[in-house]
């Protein structure tokens, strides 16, 4: 038997008419006049076609429609991340850390390794904001109080900013 859509109307000659509505792996679940909502197995050979829907069953996921739906939960998680451009005049720049000691050799570290970590600071700052505001045992006054202490920490990283080439990547914080 071919597989049945979501809608087919069948016979069953027990059940009496019915229409399908759930196509499982092995299965249908189909509400029938005189049977009410009964399981069969796509094996029973008793089923009648009475009238198809004119769409064939969809089967599958299409590689697009999977992407939609990943890109959909990743996002909701706050998994993927933005993409933050890196001020040009940076690109492709060091960092030299120089100790006070001249006897000691200076650290060299590549401005983009730098960036990507600032950024990556500003994102998980971003998910504990949102972690504690939605946070159902925190009451409202531990949240604020909290939130005050995010606001600092992005006060502190301000200087920073010199590193982002748009102000909307900027940190900010309390306002005076």
């Amino acid at each position: 038997m071919e597989e049945l859509a979501v809608g087919t109307r069948v016979e069953h000659p027990r059940y009496g008419e019915g229409i399908v509505s759930k196509n499982k792996i092995t299965s249908y679940e189909i509400f029938f006049e005189h049977g009410g909502k009964i399981e069969l197995t796509k094996r029973n050979e008793d089923l009648e076609v009475k009238d198809a829907p004119a769409e064939k069953p969809k089967t599958s996921l299409s590689l697009s429609e999977i992407e939609k739906v990943l890109r959909f939960v990743l996002e909701e998680q706050n998994v993927l991340q933005e993409v933050v451009p890196l001020g040009e005049k940076w690109i492709g720049g060091n960092m030299i850390l120089q100790p006070a000691n001249l006897s000691l050799k200076p650290k060299e570290i590549p401005i983009e390794s730098f960036f990507h970590k600032i950024v990556m600071l500003r994102d998980r700052l971003r998910v504990l904001e949102q972690n504690i505001n939605s946070h159902p045992g925190l009451s409202d006054e531990e949240k604020v109080n909290m939130q005050q202490y995010i606001t600092r920490i992005y006060g502190s990283l301000t200087s920073f900013n010199l590193l982002f080439s748009e102000n909307k990547h900027y940190f900010v914080g309390a306002k005076s």
